[in-house]
């Protein structure tokens, strides 16, 4: 008896944490500052809203990115991208070192929107957020249109069906970083399928990257929200 006692406990021991401790899932979105046509103080709430109709979340929003210097980063589970940075701040390398610090040691991040260029002039961002801006073209025009889930085998879009979205295109993300592409739409302007989803790996941590939601409208889409709250869980190491 004390032999099999020993042997599960030993096989409990082994068995892999690929999990966030159970409980609240935290996660903390930054904004604060972004492109004029991006009106982050509307968006920030409608993320938090979105996220939240599942109950594990328990989102706070910061509207000063020099919290990324704080230790108390350290405190959340996944770390929420909604800002676009223009000029560096006077914590700028501690910012960039705890975000390494924060996602290569096993914590979720998720980049959104215009985040890709959240770090425009720091080359590591390419391999943290696996696709960034190449600051030469943008977007086809403001429309309604079909998200097509390419992948249907991974855990952020198993189950998913086909979406529409009301929103911005994104045809200006550039990268090298390998990464799985879990949805596209199809572009008016290049004629090319374009990522409206993917997904990658930085160091230990999990990294959920969608270019999708440029305003409150577009962010309370079916599709979109549902899809945003399965990147997140996925960082998380939660399943959807």
């Amino acid at each position: 008896m004390n032999s099999l006692l020993l042997i599960l406990a030993v096989t409990i021991s082994a068995a892999p944490k690929d999990e966030t401790p159970k409980g609240p899932i935290r996660v903390l979105v930054v904004s604060g500052e972004d492109h004029p046509a991006h009106n982050w103080k509307a968006t920030g709430p409608v993320v938090r809203k979105v996220l939240e109709q599942d109950k594990r979340f328990d989102v706070r929003i910061v509207e000063d990115r020099e919290f990324l210097a704080s230790e108390a980063l350290f405190d959340y589970y996944v770390l929420f991208l909604h800002f676009k940075d223009y000029k560096p701040t006077a914590r700028e390398e501690q910012i960039r070192e705890n975000l390494m610090k924060f996602t290569s040691g096993g914590k979720g991040l998720v980049v959104f929107h215009f985040a890709c260029g959240a770090f425009g002039e720091w080359p590591e961002f390419e391999k943290i957020a696996g696709k960034v801006w190449d600051k030469k073209t943008g977007h086809d025009r403001r429309r309604e249109y079909t998200v097509n889930i390419t992948d249907k085998e991974h855990p952020i879009t198993r189950g998913m069906k086909d979406f529409q979205a009301d929103d911005e295109l994104y045809i200006c993300l550039t990268g090298k970083q390998p990464v799985k592409v879990l949805a596209t739409s199809r572009s008016e302007i290049t004629g090319k399928d374009h990522p409206m989803a993917f997904a990658l790996e930085y160091g230990k941590g999990r990294v959920f990257h969608t270019p999708l939601g440029h305003d409150t409208r577009s962010i309370e889409m079916p599709g979109v929200g549902e899809l945003i709250r399965r990147g997140c869980l996925w960082t998380a190491r939660r399943l959807p």
